[in-house]
């Protein structure tokens, strides 16, 4: 999530948690901004956002080391995503209990110790029980990153030069976790995208106890039906598209499925409807002012998690890069969303959220809709470069206008579940995407390049969407000047 967002999205996005008061009578130096914590609290939010990108360079090696099919491959990405996204839900309200400083630190205790039993995996379903142990563990760290970080500076110059830090951790992540996943797998094998979380997570952990003071705790109540009726009904609707391609659309498993889904996803209604604080709160989704920027924020990725993952397939496989190679290629991508983002908290109060976010969007779909055209012949410079600086410029527009309309629009009563929702919301949507241009790219039984571009051609439908909702729907939350 963009902290462009944050700032401009007029509620505060901690509001309702207990932040220590900031006092006009405190020493000079309680006053001044504690970089060393707020570097250590940025570095843990770092780790979580490469370990989206770190993995998709080793891809093909993985499926080639433990035997995965072409399909069940996506699973590598997914199943941290469908944990992640499920659970992050609940994960804010638990931090809100027992602490969010040691919801943090069992949640990096849980990611460090998963990594190194996925780095020993020698089968497939080690490896995805791992990434599962994995977005437990990054679903119970997130939030409390960014609720220390509020309550370890004060309002005004200081939380902003805090937040700018934490910004560019968000921003440099994705490349810097392609770049760092082609180094280590090629010099070091695939299973140190995995082992190199180890000694990170350990430096995190030393460096919140050393550093970062606990913040008082709130009492809150689990909604634990809810998160899990969640969790099972989108993983059993990911299970059913992905299985859709070997299995047969009417196949048993895939009707099984889709049937558990449904299940889960009117149990979560029914939950939600009597719990007195909901994960899920039903009023986000009663009026399409309010649905439609989440419903956006989850097709946004669905996109943008294709593309990421067939372009470590096509550049390997069609045209016969190294790891390495991949990750420096999708540098333009990555230089294009950071120039973007830093851009984006000017544009906003001149344009508003709706023409700026909707200007990204538009160049997601351009941007996905020109990858789509690649084949076999095709060049680097020809088929992925264009594609690669147009899609990071819309994804770089994108996040925080899309984000601060969901935090303005939200009932005040739930800025808290809204926050945590519009990450959930990313991590559900980047899943359901993959599924079901994996599915595509399983069925096209043709070559590589023309089975990748007719997976892509599939997922245009997103920022499609994604674009008519927003548009449509969106009120600003700024006066553009």
């Amino acid at each position: 999530m963009s902290t462009h967002s944050l700032r401009n999205a007029g509620p505060d996005p901690g509001a309702g948690r207990a932040v220590p008061p900031a006092s006009g009578d405190e020493p000079p130096s309680a006053q001044r901004l504690r970089y060393p914590a707020v570097i250590v609290l940025c570095l843990t939010q770092l780790i979580l956002v490469i370990d989206n990108s770190v993995v998709n360079v080793a891809l093909p090696q993985i499926r080639h080391a433990l035997g995965f099919s072409a399909t069940g491959l996506s699973w590598v990405v997914t199943s941290y995503a469908l944990v992640f996204g499920g659970l992050v839900l609940l994960s804010g309200k638990v931090g809100s209990i027992i602490g969010p400083r040691r919801a943090l630190l069992i949640g990096v205790s849980v990611f460090t110790a998963a990594s190194a039993l996925g780095g020993a995996a020698t089968t497939p379903a080690m490896l995805i029980a791992a990434r599962v142990l994995q977005g437990l563990g990054a679903a119970l760290a997130a939030p409390g990153t960014l609720v220390l970080l509020m309550s370890i500076t004060r309002p005004g110059p200081q939380r902003a030069r805090a937040m700018s830090v934490f910004v560019l951790s968000i921003g440099i992540g994705a490349g810097l976790g392609l770049v760092l996943g082609g180094l280590l797998t090629t010099s070091l094998g695939w299973e140190w995208v995995m082992y190199v979380n180890v000694p990170i997570g350990l430096v995190v952990l030393a460096g919140v106890r050393l550093l970062v003071p606990e913040a008082p705790r709130t009492p809150a109540r689990l909604d634990v039906g809810g998160a899990v009726a969640s969790t099972v009904g989108m993983t059993a609707l990911v299970h059913g598209l992905i299985s859709a391609e070997s299995q047969g659309w009417t196949g048993p498993p895939v009707l099984a499925s889709f049937a558990l889904a449904a299940a889960g996803l009117l149990a979560l209604v029914l939950i939600e409807r009597r719990h007195a604080a909901p994960v899920v709160p039903l009023e986000f989704f009663t009026r399409m002012r309010s649905a439609a920027p989440l419903l956006a924020m989850m097709l946004i990725p669905a996109g943008q998690a294709g593309f990421l993952y067939f372009a470590a397939l096509f550049t390997q496989n069609a045209l016969g890069f190294t790891p390495l190679q991949t990750g420096l290629s999708v540098l333009p991508f990555s230089a294009a969303l950071l120039v973007t983002n830093l851009l984006t908290g000017r544009l906003v109060p001149r344009h508003g959220e709706r023409i700026v976010g909707s200007l990204g969007m538009s160049a997601l779909l351009l941007g996905l809709l020109w990858m789509s055209r690649i084949d076999a012949a095709d060049t680097y410079a020809g088929g992925l470069l264009g594609p690669f600086v147009l899609l990071g410029l819309g994804a770089g527009l994108t996040v925080a206008p899309v984000t601060a309309v969901i935090m303005h629009q939200a009932p005040p009563a739930h800025l808290g579940a809204a926050s945590s929702l519009n990450q959930g919301m990313q991590q559900l949507g980047g899943a359901l995407g993959l599924a079901v241009m994996t599915t595509v790219y399983g069925g096209a039984g043709t070559g590589e390049a023309t089975a990748i571009a007719t997976a892509l051609t599939a997922g245009i439908v997103f920022p499609l969407l994604a674009l008519t909702l927003f548009a449509t729907w969106a009120r600003p939350t700024t006066t553009a000047r």
